[in-house]
């Protein structure tokens, strides 16, 4: 199958095309690269060969010949999506209904979104699932409940797409992220032994290891089309359900001599947990092998392994939206977030 991905110089989209190859999949990929400079190790064997471009200048001609599109590339996470709403919305909303519409119009027979379980935002109910009410708390999370409002009609015969809530991802990538709880709670346990948190720890956070979700894509992409027609899929594990203190307290044990506080903040409103079941019922091969230990662990191995110190760990290439501030400062990317011309 001829692949498009898009995102591909990103934490989740350096790891996947890997696996796509060596199942026999043939990848391209589209990549604007933001964060082209953050490169913490060399994780992969083969990286696809990687377009140049804003997925909002995406043409026809670059899905010529695809069959199935994996969707990633978008601004990621909330501060990023604070910096910039209008943008946020231009590029992930209108810029994701585009690219599905264009998919549609030239034959692409396959669309893999990633959605995110941040469009439950609040949740009333204990274990929320595919068919609970959405809350969108924040810009990122509201383009991703607007996404799949306006890309789910086109479904039809001929244009599958699929709807990947993924929890909030952790766990080691050659483009790594500091900006994600588990990842960021182990960057400092490493660099400063200390984990001081201003909040209580008690919201609810789900838990997904990236390669988890990449092979949730995989299993979606060779799924009989009709288990995936359509369909919204939460990826992870019930199991994978944490408290935000019980993330930090699993990496103050994995992080030898790591001190441990936390604070009276519960101004974090965001606080759900999420039921796995559908995706772990009914998508053929898909079963997670990471958790939050095992996850910590990976990370304090590699910290070990390359000699991470904290130069390394605040570099503004491995936090979105150190380095989206960087681009804009230096007059690299303009207000539209298209890149200047030097």
């Amino acid at each position: 199958m001829k692949i498009l991905v898009t995102g591909t110089e990103g934490y989740l989209g350096s790891l996947l095309p890997p696996l796509l190859i060596a199942r026999g999949h043939e990848v391209l990929g589209v990549d604007t690269g933001f964060y082209k400079v953050g490169w913490l190790y060399n994780g992969t064997e083969v990286t696809a060969k990687t377009l140049n471009k804003d997925i909002r200048n995406i043409t026809p001609e670059d899905l010529q010949g695809v069959e199935a599109i994996v969707h990633m590339a978008e601004l990621s996470n909330d501060p990023t999506g604070q910096l910039a709403p209008n943008i946020t919305y231009e590029i992930n909303h209108l810029g994701s209904v585009r690219l599905a519409n264009l998919a549609k119009a030239v034959g692409v027979r396959r669309f893999v979104y990633m959605s995110s379980c941040s469009v439950y935002g609040v949740a009333s109910e204990d274990d929320v699932t595919e068919e609970s009410p959405v809350n969108p708390q924040t810009a990122y999370a509201e383009c991703k409940t607007l996404v799949e409002r306006d890309v789910k009609p086109l479904a039809d015969d001929d244009f599958s797409p699929t709807f990947m809530r993924n929890a909030t991802a952790f766990g080691a990538s050659p483009r790594m992220r500091f900006d994600i709880v588990l990842n960021n709670l182990s960057g400092l346990a490493w660099t400063t032994k200390e984990i001081k948190m201003t909040s209580d720890g008690t919201p609810w956070r789900p838990l997904v290891h990236a390669l988890d979700i990449c092979k949730a894509i995989v299993c979606a992409l060779e799924a009989p089309r009709d288990i995936i027609h359509n369909q919204v899929f939460n990826v992870g594990d019930t199991t994978n359900n944490y408290r935000v203190k019980e993330i930090a307290e699993i990496i103050a044990d994995t992080f030898p001599g790591c001190k441990l506080s936390f604070g009276n903040n519960g101004s974090d409103n965001r606080s759900y947990r999420v039921s796995f079941e559908k995706i772990n019922t009914i998508l053929p091969g898909f079963k997670c092998d990471w958790n939050a230990q095992r996850g910590a662990q990976q990370l304090f191995d590699l910290f070990s392994q390359i000699h991470m110190n904290e130069d390394t760990f605040l570099f503004r290439g491995f936090t979105r939206l150190k380095q989206l501030e960087y681009l804009i400062r230096t007059q690299q990317i303009g207000q539209d977030f298209f890149w200047n011309k030097q």
